[in-house]
């Protein structure tokens, strides 16, 4: 299917046709898009969460991702992200064409966006599809209190099948991220019974093995098993619980260092032939930039570091695993 063309306004078409959007049809744009990614590959495409870049411009960004040996950026387009919605049009191919003066092509972003009625969502979604994006996170759902979590699930499920379908026709594939704690998704079935109510091609989940495990404990691999079919992009970081001020708590910690056991996590996704795009989340102690602080307290080139550590593993375990 076609990219189906939107109809901006005066004012939005004068400024993507000066920056040379506008005027090329949608469909010449290449999405590289693969329904369920789900197709064998030597390497993982890693792409860095770009809220821990918070404190630098797209230009700076897109450099230090680049010199660090990432694939590209997952790049925040939300709420006090490198992107506003409300300024997507404007700034969304600004922050492409410094990507890709480094080499590091559109393919992933974070986004507040769920419901496919709302315009500024639309905007978010038509603009990033133009420029080549082809997969994106969704916002986060809580079950509200007056109503029954099945009745919820509905809803929900309603949602996201709507929500699908403005994806198909922009060739875009969405990702729910599952959520530790009180979100929708955290027990992983939960978001089972969601998503099915959809064809599973151009909406599924965005899969966090770190939330996996806080919620899962050692039954995360039935849960994996269980949401496979979906599963279009992962997440990786890392925790341990340790005691903190006399309470027991989740500490972030760099790969490796915490509770995920990657080896089986790595052998289980070649063995279920899921190698989707990878967002590396650094939300360890790095000066703020794990909290996506504009200023930071720790040299950069510390922060880069912790980052390319990070990757360094991922290529090694992922090469190891079996």
């Amino acid at each position: 299917m076609g990219k189906q063309v939107k109809f901006y306004s005066r004012r939005e078409f004068a400024k993507l046709s000066a920056m040379g959007l506008a005027s090329v049809p949608l469909s010449s744009f290449q999405n590289e898009l693969n329904i369920k990614g789900m197709i064998p590959s030597e390497k993982l495409k890693v792409h860095l969460f770009s809220k821990h870049l918070q404190f630098l411009d797209y230009k700076e960004m897109s450099a230090a991702a680049a010199e660090m040996g990432f694939d590209g950026l997952d790049l925040t387009v939300r709420r006090k992200g490198h992107v506003l919605p409300e300024l997507v049009i404007d700034n969304l191919p600004k922050a492409v064409d410094a990507m890709k003066t480094y080499g590091l092509n559109p393919k992933m972003m974070s986004t507040n966006v769920w419901d496919a009625n709302d315009s500024t969502n639309q905007t978010v979604l038509e603009t990033a599809s133009a420029l080549g994006f082809t997969h994106y996170r969704t916002d986060w759902l809580k079950y509200p209190e007056d109503k029954s979590i099945n009745e919820s699930q509905i809803i929900f499920g309603n949602q996201a099948k709507a929500l699908e379908q403005l994806n198909e026709k922009l060739e875009l594939i969405g990702g729910y991220q599952n959520h530790a704690g009180q979100h929708v998704g955290a027990p992983i079935w939960d978001l089972v019974t969601i998503l099915e109510v959809t064809k599973g091609k151009y909406m599924g989940c965005q899969y966090d093995i770190r939330h996996a495990v806080v919620e899962g404990g050692e039954s995360w691999p039935l849960a994996l098993r269980r949401i496979k079919p979906f599963i279009n992009s992962i997440v990786i970081k890392d925790f341990k619980w340790g005691i903190v001020n006399g309470k027991w708590q989740l500490i972030n910690v760099p790969l490796g260092e915490g509770m995920v056991d990657f080896n089986t996590y790595f052998s289980l996704l070649k063995k279920y032939k899921i190698n989707v795009p990878v967002s590396l989340h650094t939300e360890y102690e790095l000066g703020g930039a794990e909290k996506g602080h504009s200023k930071i307290t720790m040299d950069k080139k510390q922060v880069f570091k912790f980052m390319k550590a990070d990757l360094e593993f991922i290529k090694t375990t992922w090469n190891q695993a079996e």
